[in-house]
Parts: C-alpha cells; sequence; structure tokens
C-alpha cells in the first residue's frame, strides 16, 4: 500500500496522465525509475578515475608546479589536552587554557602552541586540496562541454516554452542519459567522498547542496522533467570550472592569474545563479505549466527544490563576494571556505579573534541565504 501511494499518478503526473502512458511504445523511450541503479556504478567509476587522475596526474603536476605541503611538527602526547581537544573543543578559551595549564602543569604558551599543532594535524596539506581541486576542475571542464553538445542543437535551449511541448510525453535521448547520470554519478561521488575529501566551513551546506541536486535530478529524471534538468546542470557546470580553476592556479602560486579568474568568476555567478537561474529557469518552471495543465504535488515538490538551490546559491554569492573583496584588496590565498593553517607564533587571542569573526560572517552568509 506505501508502494502504491508513493508512485500515485496524481502526486507526480499532471491529471488524465498516468504511468502506463510513460511505457516504450511506437519508438518512443521513456525515462524510468529502475534506471536510477545506474547512479552506483557511475559513482564508483568516477571515483576509480578520481583515483589515478590525482595520483597519475595531479600529483605529478604539483611536482612541476612546486606545490609542496608545509611541514608540521606533531603535538606531543598529552592525555589530558587530547581528551579535551577531541570531546570539548579545538580551540579552548583563555579560562579553559588556564584550567589545562593546571592539569598538566605547563605553562600557558606552551598549552596554546599545542592546540594549534594539533589541530594543523588534522588540516588537509596544500597538495591534497590541488589535486581535489585539479579533478573538479578536469570534471567540469567534460561535463559543461558534455552538456553543450548534448544541448547546442536543441528547441528548448532557446525557447523555453518548448520545455513543456507535449509533457511528460517526451521520449529521452540517450545524450540525455549519459549527461544525467554523469551528472548524478559526480554528485553520488562526492557524498561518498565526503569523510575523506577536505572539510570546509560549509560543511553543511555542501551536504545539503549534493543531497538537494540528487534529489531534483532523481526527481526530474523519474517525472521526465530532463529537459529543464539538463539546462539547470550546465548553467551550474559553466561557472564551476572558473572556480576550481581559480584555485589550482592560486595553489600553484600563479595569483594574479587565479584572481583575473576568480573575478571572471564572480561576474559568471552572479549572472547565472542569480539571474538565469530564478528569472529564466524557475520562470519556466513556475509559470509555464500552468499555461498547459493544473497544479499538482510533482509540480510544487520541482519547484520548491529549485528554490532550495537558490537559497544556496545566495548563501554561496555572500561568500564569494567576501572572496572577491580579498581578491581586489590583499591575496586570495586558496579557499575562503577551507580552514587556515596556523603558525606557532599565532596568539590564542588572535586565533579566537579570528574564529569569532569567522563565525560572525558566516552567520551574516546564513542570514543572506545559501
Amino acid at each position: 500500500m506505501l508502494g502504491e501511494w508513493l508512485w500515485w499518478d496524481r502526486l507526480w503526473l499532471p491529471a488524465n496522465v498516468s504511468w502506463a502512458d510513460l511505457e516504450d511504445t511506437e519508438g518512443r523511450v521513456y525515462a524510468k525509475a529502475s534506471q536510477l541503479y545506474d547512479v552506483l556504478p557511475f559513482a564508483l567509476c568516477l571515483l576509480l578515475v578520481r583515483y589515478l587522475f590525482e595520483r597519475f596526474v595531479a600529483t605529478p603536476l604539483a611536482d612541476v608546479w612546486g606545490i609542496r605541503d608545509k611541514v608540521r611538527i606533531k603535538a606531543e602526547k598529552n592525555p589530558v589536552l587530547e581528551n579535551y581537544f577531541c570531546s570539548k573543543a579545538r580551540v579552548p578559551s583563555q579560562a579553559d587554557v588556564r584550567s589545562l595549564c593546571k592539569k598538566t602543569g605547563w605553562p600557558e604558551r606552551k598549552v596554546e602552541v599545542w592546540f594549534r599543532r594539533r589541530r594543523n594535524q588534522d588540516r588537509a596539506g596544500l597538495r591534497k586540496r590541488f589535486c581535489e581541486a585539479s579533478w573538479r576542475c578536469v570534471f567540469y571542464v567534460f561535463a559543461f562541454f558534455g552538456g553543450v553538445l548534448a544541448l547546442y542543437d536543441k528547441p528548448w535551449l532557446y525557447d523555453l516554452r518548448e520545455v513543456w511541448a507535449g509533457f511528460p510525453k517526451q521520449s529521452m535521448l540517450p545524450s540525455q542519459y549519459w549527461y544525467y547520470f554523469l551528472e548524478m554519478g559526480f554528485y553520488f561521488s562526492l557524498v561518498l567522498s565526503l569523510t575523506f575529501d577536505v572539510k570546509r566551513k560549509d560543511f553543511r551546506e555542501q551536504v545539503i547542496h549534493h543531497v538537494a541536486t540528487l534529489t531534483l535530478l532523481s526527481f526530474s529524471w523519474i517525472s521526465n522533467y530532463i529537459r529543464i534538468g539538463t539546462l539547470v546542470m550546465a548553467i551550474h557546470d559553466s561557472t564551476d570550472i572558473l572556480l576550481e580553476a581559480a584555485k589550482v592556479l592560486n595553489y600553484a602560486k600563479w595569483h594574479q592569474t587565479a584572481n583575473a579568474i576568480f573575478v571572471v568568476f564572480t561576474v559568471l555567478f552572479m549572472l547565472t545563479r542569480l539571474v538565469i537561474f530564478p528569472f529564466w529557469l524557475i520562470h519556466c518552471t513556475w509559470v509555464y505549466p500552468l499555461e498547459l495543465f493544473a497544479p499538482f504535488f510533482g509540480y510544487y515538490f520541482f519547484n520548491v527544490m529549485l528554490v532550495v538551490l537558490l537559497i544556496l546559491h545566495l548563501y554561496w554569492a555572500a561568500l564569494i563576494s567576501r572572496m572577491l573583496y580579498k581578491c581586489l584588496f590583499s591575496t586570495l590565498e586558496g579557499d575562503d571556505r577551507s580552514d587556515e593553517e596556523e603558525d606557532d607564533s599565532d596568539s590564542l587571542k588572535d586565533r579566537n579573534h579570528k574564529q569569532s569573526h569567522m563565525n560572525g560572517s558566516g552567520a551574516r552568509g546564513r542570514a543572506n541565504g545559501h
């Protein structure tokens, strides 16, 4: 009964259309829910390709460009401080530092240095960040140009009303299958590798983004919203290429080139994510369908998921604006979302001030929307 309710026609399809109408007939081939199982092998293959790419392409490239990890001094073993670090806080307050000094018999300076070194041990090295950014950049390049090949001759790329022509009885094209499952496989591979990848300040937002993206793509596949889905993927990939390229060049210390690319990325991000996405694509999914059929649950569900993505875009637009300010008026050192490595000379007061500033900035970003 639960299965029957979950797949009830009236939930996901317009009135007078049933799942039986989307069976392969008369040369028409439709997307099927069972095909979503293909996401797992796609994701596993991409993880393998990523491993080979990072080992045999990105790592040698890092050697050529002289990208080296900083030599880190390990924190000496201390059960009291290790227990505090793992169970309470990575950045102790001044009062806690004094308390820990009494328990360990160490001076404040030594305790502060221990915590800085211990935090550095958990941070990813520069080479790992470089390899990750290189992989994402290469994937987005192939995905974007694959999307261009899949879309350039389609009428709905030039006239958004064509997205709904004959909906939902729109035959699936082979190019759409490959484009969709490469994208879904990629995002699923990112979910599988979250615990191993560099953890950034917007880790939770990244998880929300990946889950929302996979949910949106899966639903659009099942309910045959494939045409609008390909357009959404294409505008996202176009900007992600530049962001990852800027990070790669910045890690290689090509700062001026990286900054120039980041400025172009910012302009393109604001144009695609905050103008084209809401005022063209969401308008296309919110307004045009009502000219053809009455709204139903699937219509609302799809649009709500698009709005969730838009909120995430707003949050990242706030972060990108901060990064652009650094790019123009100082030096953009890596990814503003990344946890910065500390030196032994940093004082706890300075570190707590930085942490407070980052938390305040993050709160302002969340207030503006991710």
